[in-house]
């Protein structure tokens, strides 16, 4: 699926579309019931359900431990996206697979390469690598790494994936905490010359971030009425740092439900007919908006795949931008 360049939705002329993954992040913030029984031959069907259903990518979080203070809101529920993404790669052909989001201050950027690049490799180019820069303080504190300095320490990572997940079998980096050159690593990413990396996250360094580092931006948290302003921030961060290539904006939606539930979904969920699901996330293409994320509120996988079978039958064609 390598395209020869960085892959970039919306091409099309429409609103690109896809999902994190339930199960794999049980937190109770946004998981459904149904996932606390669930387990990996749900994810299996569910990212198949998403290869059928046209959805640009499947996304996967990481947390690698959750403290006790804040193990009741977020729960312990949190698939490795590296094994998790891999195993699903091999059940899926057309889908991609994102990282939303990798931590990858935790670790060291050629052992992030390393992982992602195999990653890409499997899929056959299907990986997007998101990062961000983590906000659990225990996680750091556990492997090492300085919590204050973690947005420093992920500016540099992004620098060095740059380098390290690109075309050179050997590549080269100095920066001030991280160095390597003479060292190779193969295979290769199928994605030249790289596979895209999208930053997460809307505070304002993580918005500049994404404008000056970022192919693409995942923002996090931003309401309707505050994406356009974020969207304006990013952009003039972007032209001032001399950036000139497209930068993929994305969104995260609100509940989705397709047709009339006859259950209480919540009263933030969009829902209704096709048509008026459309108009609704059509919105956000008019904000500058070309790939938006889904999530859609069930009580069953049976539930979920048949939203999602809806959604790209009826929903999708109208999502021209």
């Amino acid at each position: 699926m390598g395209d020869g360049g960085v892959w970039r939705p919306g091409g099309d002329g429409r609103l690109a579309y896809g999902m994190q993954l339930p199960v794999q992040a049980q937190s109770g913030v946004f998981a459904e019931g149904w996932e606390a029984g669930a387990g990996p031959r749900d994810l299996v069907e569910i990212a198949r359900a998403a290869d059928r259903g046209g959805f640009a990518y499947v996304a996967c979080c990481e947390h690698l431990a959750i403290p006790r203070r804040l193990a009741a809101a977020m729960g312990t529920v949190w698939y490795d996206p590296v094994a998790t993404l891999a195993h699903l790669a091999a059940v899926t052909e057309r889908v991609r697979l994102l990282s939303h989001v990798a931590v990858v201050a935790f670790r060291h950027p050629l052992l992030t390469a390393k992982q992602y690049a195999t990653l890409d490799r499997l899929s056959g180019g299907r990986l997007i690598l998101g990062v961000g820069a983590g906000h659990v303080v225990e996680e750091f504190e556990a492997l090492g790494v300085d919590f204050a300095r973690r947005g420093a320490v992920l500016d540099e990572t992004i620098d060095a994936l740059k380098v390290a997940l690109g075309p050179e079998e050997f590549p080269a980096f100095a920066g001030e905490r991280f160095a390597f050159e003479g060292l190779g690593q193969a295979p290769r990413p199928v994605q030249t010359p790289r596979p895209p990396i999208w930053v997460g996250g809307s505070s304002p360094a993580a918005v500049r971030r994404a404008a000056v580092r970022g192919d693409g931006w995942l923002p996090q948290g931003d309401r309707r009425d505050q994406l356009p302003r974020q969207i304006a921030r990013l952009r003039a961060a972007r032209e001032a740092a001399g950036v000139t290539e497209p930068v993929v904006i994305g969104a995260i939606a609100e509940p989705v439900y397709v047709g009339e539930p006859g259950w209480d979904v919540g009263r933030h969920t969009v829902r209704g007919k096709p048509e008026a699901v459309a108009e609704s996330l059509r919105a956000y293409a008019e904000m500058g908006v070309r790939q938006i994320q889904v999530r859609f509120r069930s009580r069953s996988r049976a539930e979920l795949v048949e939203q999602m079978a809806a959604f790209g039958a009826e929903v999708a064609p109208q999502l021209c931008v």
